[in-house]
């Protein structure tokens, strides 16, 4: 069986500490701890790892945030991964910071990549897992907030919130969505 985990970023080097990059964080740490390294290829970076006879397809798409969804199309034609096995990492600022939230299906809630995913594939039914970034900004500066760099105490707190994002998304593959969704939504950090 093979999974498509997409972790949703900006490419370049200023955007690489930034909040709006949380899932190319969390995929850069799990590639780092399974020994894998990226490639770049058509739409984006990728990696595989192999877990327990499954390849897990990771996806660090190049296309700018906006445009995630030509990234997701693309792979999921081109791999043997239906939409039940897709995956989506994104940042959230409605959630606290660090807080992981994983669903089945839902809104984007706003989120331009999620967005753009629903518009491109034409349904909201793949499962996501949202990373609290927190909502510390004025009005009208929320660009500028999830543009920015992660804080010193926030970059602290990093690994534990990729550990346990990449642990529910192991949970995903091998125990299935609701228990998945149960053990992490219920896990403080």
């Amino acid at each position: 069986m093979s999974y498509l985990v997409v972790g949703l970023g900006n490419i370049g080097p200023e955007y690489v500490e930034t909040r709006h990059n949380m899932g190319f964080m969390i995929l850069d740490a799990w590639a780092h701890a399974s020994n894998v390294a990226f490639e770049t290829r058509r739409y984006g970076d990728l990696a595989v790892v192999s877990l327990k006879g499954r390849e897990v397809y990771l996806l660090k798409p190049s296309t700018y945030m906006n445009l995630s969804g030509n990234a997701v199309r693309y792979y999921l034609t081109k791999l043997p991964v239906t939409i039940d096995r897709l995956l989506v990492i994104c940042d959230d600022i409605n959630l606290p910071f660090g807080t992981l939230r994983m669903r089945k299906s839902g809104s984007n809630g706003g989120h331009n990549g999620l967005g753009h995913i629903e518009e491109t594939l034409g349904t909201r039914d793949y499962t996501r897992i949202r990373v609290g970034v927190g909502h510390d900004f004025a009005n009208g500066s929320q660009v500028d907030y999830v543009l920015g760099t992660l804080s010193e105490e926030e970059k602290k707190d990093m690994p534990q919130i990729c550990e346990r994002a990449i642990q529910g998304i192991k949970d995903w593959i091998f125990v299935g969505p609701d228990r998945a969704m149960n053990v992490l939504n219920a896990k403080k950090g």
